[in-house]
C-alpha cells in the first residue's frame, strides 16, 4: 500500500489530507472517506486503509481545518469544542472540499477520478448523501453509516435532494440513536422511495450510534463487519466494471 499525508489548498486554507491506495495495478476508483465528529485520528486512517486494500484510491480530509489543524476529541476530552466544530460545517463547505479532493485525484496516475464513491459516518453521513446529489457526474455510490440529520427543515436536507440522484445510496442506521431517531429514518426512507432514486435503508438491530468504530464504546463487531460487507458490495457494484 502507498499512503501519504499532505496539505491540499482550498479557498478557505490548507486542508490536511490522508491518501492511501494499492501499490500495484490501477488506476483505481476514488472513494472520498469522510470523518466523524470526533475528528481525524488513526482509527479513521485505518478504516481508509481497509477500504483501499480492496482496490480503491481513498482520500480522507480533515474537515475541521478552517478552525484547527488537528482535532481528536478522544485526546482532548473537550466535547463542547467538538459540537462547536461540527456545527460550523455546512454542505457548501463540504462540497467545496470534495471538489478540491477530486481535483487532486485527477492529477494522480493511480486514481481514476471519473469514477467515485463516498462514505460518511455520524455527522458526515448526510454530507455523503448530499454530495451524491451535487457531484452526480462522478459519484456513483454514497453511503451514510449511522448518519445524523437525514431530515431537516433546510433546503439542502438529504431527504429534499433526492430527485435526479443517479448514484446508488445506502443508509445504515443504528437501532438506538438519539441523533437519528426512528421517525427521522422513516421519513428519509419514505422520501427515498418517492424520489425513484436507487438505494435502501437498513436497520442494524441491537446497535447504538457509533457501532462501526472499533475503538468506541458502542462498537458492535458483527454489525460493524456487516457494514463493511455492505460498503464493499455497494462500491464493487457501482465503481468497478
Amino acid at each position: 500500500m502507498i499512503e501519504r499525508q499532505l496539505d491540499l489548498t482550498t479557498p478557505d486554507g490548507e486542508m490536511p489530507t490522508f491518501v492511501v491506495h494499492p501499490e500495484e495495478g490501477g488506476p483505481y476508483p476514488v472513494v472520498l472517506f469522510q470523518m466523524d465528529a470526533p475528528g481525524m485520528r488513526e482509527e479513521i486512517r485505518n478504516m481508509a486503509r481497509r477500504l483501499a486494500s480492496a482496490g480503491y484510491w481513498v482520500i480522507a480530509p480533515q474537515l475541521y481545518y478552517r478552525w484547527v489543524r488537528e482535532y481528536n476529541v478522544f485526546e482532548t476530552g473537550d466535547r463542547d469544542r467538538m459540537f462547536e466544530l461540527m456545527s460550523g460545517l455546512s454542505n457548501d463547505m463540504v462540497w467545496s472540499d470534495a471538489a478540491v479532493c477530486f481535483a487532486h485525484a485527477e492529477g494522480d496516475d493511480h486514481a481514476d477520478a471519473s469514477v467515485a464513491g463516498t462514505v460518511g459516518y455520524c455527522m458526515s453521513g448526510p454530507f455523503a448523501l448530499y454530495l451524491a446529489s451535487t457531484h452526480g457526474e462522478r459519484i456513483r455510490a454514497a453511503a451514510s453509516i449511522h448518519g445524523v440529520a437525514l431530515v431537516t427543515d433546510r433546503d439542502d436536507s438529504p431527504h429534499a435532494n433526492l430527485d435526479g440522484v443517479t448514484a446508488e445510496l445506502y443508509v445504515g442506521c443504528a437501532e438506538t440513536d438519539s441523533y437519528a431517531p426512528p421517525e427521522m429514518v422513516d421519513a428519509y426512507e419514505a422520501a427515498l422511495a418517492a424520489s425513484g432514486a436507487t438505494g435502501r435503508v437498513e436497520w442494524y438491530p441491537g446497535t447504538e450510534h457509533g457501532f462501526s468504530f472499533s475503538e468506541r464504546p458502542q462498537y458492535d463487531r458483527d454489525a460493524s463487519e456487516r457494514h463493511w460487507e455492505r460498503l464493499h458490495s455497494l462500491f464493487r457494484r457501482n465503481l468497478h466494471g
